[in-house]
């Protein structure tokens, strides 16, 4: 039972550690990082679409992937 409980805890600690996604741009010098978000190439998509250009340091394109789940990350 005890070996039991070990397993469970590290598979959970694995899905946990496996949800958080980090995405590097092009140019490297942002990234965008996301658990549980929206997948990125659509959230990417539809944002684009939303703002209507292509501009990704634009804020309502950042408050738009943010609401997908994402936060962009200066390195």
């Amino acid at each position: 039972m005890k070996r039991l409980i070990i397993v469970a805890a590290v598979s959970a600690a694995a899905l946990l550690n496996a949800a958080c996604v980090t995405v590097i741009g092009v140019d490297a010098d942002y990234r965008w990082t996301g658990g549980n978000a929206q997948p990125f190439d659509d959230a990417k998509r539809d944002c684009r679409r939303a703002v209507g250009n292509d501009d990704e340091g634009a804020t309502a394109f950042v408050q738009c992937m943010a609401e997908k789940g994402w936060t962009r990350v200066r390195d």
